[in-house]
């Protein structure tokens, strides 16, 4: 970071919003401290354009080249827990190619963590070009603000156009902090990504006011362009382990004052989960089943298909099953071989996150019930009647 000694008036505004103290006025002129990490969040408070950023050097290994600013390629941050990839990195790494392939760039992957360079491979093999390695004990088990610190620091470092998180538990976390760190703009829990033709921009879909309607989102002034992209909503590209790719290693020492949390303990305990997302068969329910009772019938049958149970948001709120059930905007997005509707009548909440089922299967009592518009096969009937059915023939066949 520069201060241009002929623009500063010392007002020290920069000084109260620097989130590290690492600002300080002499003499009437602002200077900046050691413990600076470049995050950029002076320059948007000195009302007199008196902060600007150094520029970087640019070299083979991605970074942008000297002179005016410039922004290239498209990042997929690979989050991992304890030594494996989260399902949604590959998944990322497949939308990322495509969009690489429309912008002539390339794609990398970005690996924090300790002990982890094993995993390097894999992303090669799922589509990444590039993996940039970042290694360190502090970054064994995630923690916000050591992750916000390297991350943001490889960002600065080479600029990517684009930047691609899991809408997870870490990605929801890490996300926001990132794109203020950077000064730019985020769009969360996304459903489709795209390249505008014309002005190669991100365009970046996703659910708006309650899933009623699909909001499609450009942040066409800064960068990177940053999205989080939800789970199951991308079909994963086959693995080509020819690929060949190359690993950076980067090493940063991560300033004390940035530690500020730390880990005592991972405790793992044992419980029952429901993994909607990597289910080949799934069975649902929605309010149609009138009650928990017709879900212990979807249990039955789940168990004969060896499938799971999903439900619909109105059958969760009722009660009758627990929200980790849930298939739809507000729940799970699922991509089954087999997905089998029972009683749902089909809200664009719950089509939102069902559609891309490779065959859907609805059985409702009312013929324009909108489930039917996406179903492949349809039974128009009481769900109650025909569950009986389907489980004896289901007895019958095994």
């Amino acid at each position: 970071m520069r201060i241009n000694s002929d623009l500063c008036t010392g007002c020290r505004l920069c000084v109260r919003h620097c989130p590290f103290d690492a600002i300080e006025v002499v003499d009437k002129l602002a200077r900046f401290k050691d413990n600076c990490n470049s995050c950029g969040a002076c320059i948007e408070v000195c009302k007199f354009q008196a902060i600007t950023p150094d520029e970087v050097p640019g070299k083979s290994t991605g970074r942008a080249e000297e002179g005016p600013v410039t922004y290239a390629g498209i990042w997929v941050f690979a989050e991992q827990r304890q030594g494996r990839l989260a399902g949604v990195v590959l998944e990322l790494l497949g939308v990322a190619r495509e969009l690489a392939s429309q912008c002539n760039t390339e794609v990398t992957a970005v690996l924090l963590g300790q002990g982890v360079a094993g995993l390097a491979s894999q992303l090669i093999a799922c589509g990444a070009d590039r993996v940039y390695l970042v290694e360190h004990q502090e970054l064994a088990s995630y923690r916000t603000e050591p992750y916000t610190y390297i991350l943001s620091k490889l960002v600065q470092e080479y600029r990517p156009e684009i930047l691609l998180l899991g809408a997870t538990h870490i990605g929801r976390d890490l996300a926001p902090r990132l794109a203020r760190r950077l000064n730019t703009g985020l769009t969360a829990d996304c459903t489709g990504l795209a390249i505008d033709p014309e002005e190669k921009i991100l365009l970046q879909t996703r659910p708006a006011f309650g899933g009623n309607l699909m909001a499609t989102i450009a942040c066409p002034h800064r960068r990177p362009q940053m999205a989080t992209v939800r789970p199951g909503v991308i079909v994963k590209l086959e693995p080509d382990y020819t690929r060949k790719g190359e690993v950076i290693r980067h090493s940063y020492t991560i300033p004390p004052e940035v530690l500020r949390t730390t880990v005592l303990e991972i405790v793992q305990t044992t419980a029952t989960t429901v993994n909607l997302e990597e289910a080949e068969i799934i069975i649902a329910g929605g309010r149609g089943l009138d009650g928990p009772e017709g879900f212990r019938e979807l249990e039955k049958i789940a168990a004969l298909l060896g499938a799971t149970v999903g439900a619909s948001r109105g059958a969760v709120e009722a009660g009758w099953i627990g929200r980790e059930h849930q298939v739809g905007q507000t729940g799970k997005t699922v991509q089954p071989k087999l997905y089998i509707a029972c009683g749902i009548s089909g809200a664009i909440q719950h089509l939102a996150g069902m559609q891309r089922s490779g065959c859907i299967v609805a059985i409702n009592t009312d013929a324009s019930a909108p489930i039917f518009r996406v179903a492949d096969y349809g039974i128009v009937g009481d769900v109650h009647q025909i569950l009986p059915v389907l489980a004896r023939e289901m007895q019958t066949l095994k």
